[in-house]
């Protein structure tokens, strides 16, 4: 269970840590929308955040990501890379980068494919005993297959697949598994795999 956080009184980080944050995640430029909606604890970690993020999604993990929060970026910054703007995710709490409601920021996957996804904090609210973060509270609609050539590529591929007569209709159903439903959504599903093992591959490829 949940309380509405108490307003007019400016909450410390330790307090904010102990939040619960209600985010709603929209994947930019994709009509009809798919989107997510979900409770963290405020005390989450960039990191842990990105990956709860994959799982909601349906993403496999397999490509880089970064955070843009009020200008600055936040991923994993390439140990052999030298110099670079990009600031560590695993030191960081969601409560610390986005302290208040109504704030919006960006979570990119798959720099080549380019998925940009809104994240807005719809509510923080008081966690009270017994609460089980994170869980997924709803969404609609399937993410797109990975490196299926973001926005414009996953048009073509779900145009391609939904036209038998098409010379790559069942080459391109046979990539994707034998069959692809861009409507469907199992809430159920997403929560399993919020609940399950913690480690997922780590890819590299961009």
């Amino acid at each position: 269970m949940l309380t509405r956080a108490r307003r007019g009184r400016a909450a410390t980080p330790a307090a904010r840590g102990h939040d619960v944050y209600q985010l709603k995640v929209v994947l930019r430029e994709v009509e009809p929308p798919v989107w997510r909606r979900l409770h963290v604890p405020g005390s989450l970690r960039l990191d842990r955040l990105h990956r709860v993020l994959q799982r909601v999604m349906g993403w496999t993990n397999s490509h880089l990501h970064e955070f843009v929060i009020a200008g600055r970026r936040y991923g994993e910054p390439d140990p052999e890379g030298g110099p670079t703007a990009v600031l560590p995710e695993h030191r960081v709490r969601l409560c610390d980068v986005a302290a208040a409601e109504n704030r919006h920021f960006l979570y990119r996957y798959d720099f080549g494919d380019n998925w940009q996804h809104e994240v807005l904090v719809e509510r923080i609210s008081t966690a009270r005993e017994g609460g089980v973060v994170p869980v997924c509270l709803a969404g609609a609609r399937r993410c797109p297959p990975e490196d299926c050539g973001g926005v414009p590529g996953y048009e073509e591929f779900l145009a391609t697949i939904h036209d038998v007569g098409h010379p790559q209709h069942d080459e391109r159903l046979a990539w994707v598994g034998g069959a692809f439903d861009a409507e469907s959504f199992d809430l159920d599903q997403v929560n399993r795999a919020l609940a399950g093992p913690r480690r997922q591959k780590r890819g590299r490829r961009r």
